[in-house]
């Protein structure tokens, strides 16, 4: 069974569960479901920072600072959390990621909508991203983070970006102190 064919929840804006699709169908008639964002930090307090692959259904060679993505038919939000930065990072015995905030991204250029959940998890293993879904990564300090978000900077997964800014804004607010 490809991506596509993986059946997820399609939810109403309420993030009440609705029906269910395979994926292809959700992401090609534009139906509304859910995502995590994980955080991932090293020891050092580092932030994973990765460029997806080419072959990505959704925002394909952009860079990211999250792992995550879409939670399957039935998953819960922190059962994908977990799933997702293990997947994706490529290693086990993670710790549980710390639930931060939930959101509804809604893109005004695509009329894409999926309820959201950003997470952090301290990550001191050594990684071994999955080759599908990552094509480059490194773990980089806040600061070269900020410059990469500049004007002239990378390019980043809208989503992701959206949810960094929603996290950036709360801890400027002091409602979300992080590991």
């Amino acid at each position: 069974m490809g991506a596509a064919d993986e059946i997820l929840d399609v939810v109403d804006e309420n993030d009440r569960v609705v029906g269910q699709a395979p994926r292809g169908e959700v992401y090609a008639k534009r139906l509304r479901h859910r995502c995590v964002f994980v955080l991932a930090r090293d020891a050092e307090d580092r932030v994973f920072v990765h460029r997806r692959t080419a072959e990505k259904l959704i925002f394909p060679s952009l860079y990211d600072m999250f792992v995550g993505g879409v939670l399957g038919a039935g998953e819960t939000y922190d059962e994908a959390a977990l799933r997702e930065a293990e997947e994706e990072l490529g290693v086990s015995g993670l710790p549980r990621p710390e639930p931060l905030f939930p959101f509804l991204y809604e893109s005004a250029d695509s009329g894409q909508s999926w309820w959201s959940y950003v997470y952090e998890v301290r990550c001191v293993l050594p990684v071994r991203p999955q080759a599908e879904e990552v094509a480059w990564h490194a773990f980089l300090p806040e600061e070269e983070l900020a410059r990469r978000l500049l004007p002239g900077g990378w390019e980043w997964a809208p989503d992701g970006l959206a949810a960094y800014e929603r996290l950036r804004a709360r801890r400027a607010q002091g409602t979300s102190s992080g590991l």
